[in-house]
């Protein structure tokens, strides 16, 4: 490789996600590309990953309801994350989507 040669950009990449000490590309695939597969069809219904930041991961649930039930499925989940995924999660913040957030239409 000589210094004219491009960088291939999964490296670039990966050496800026590093800088920022985020999740590799790798995990955070997993945790997005395998989630139904961790947490099951009925949960990734109702509560979808929206970042890992430092072993937290941060999801959205559509209901309070769900807010509830995401704290006592919290090992579980971290559990089938590390098995399914190979991503390591500390500990899990909850968000409720607000109402209409989700698919709304402005007419």
């Amino acid at each position: 490789m000589t210094s004219r040669d491009p960088i291939p950009i999964s490296n670039s990449l990966d050496g800026v996600v590093r800088s920022l000490r985020g999740p590799s590309r790798e995990a955070v695939g997993g945790l997005f590309g395998r989630w139904n597969e961790a947490v099951g069809e009925q949960v990734a219904q109702h509560v979808k990953p929206v970042k890992l930041d430092e072993g937290v991961l941060v999801v959205e649930v559509d209901d309070p309801a769900w807010a509830t039930q995401v704290k006592f499925l919290a090992a579980m989940i971290t559990e089938q994350l590390m098995t399914v995924a190979a991503v390591r999660v500390e500990r899990i913040e909850v968000r409720v989507e607000r109402r209409g957030a989700r698919g709304a239409r402005l007419t």
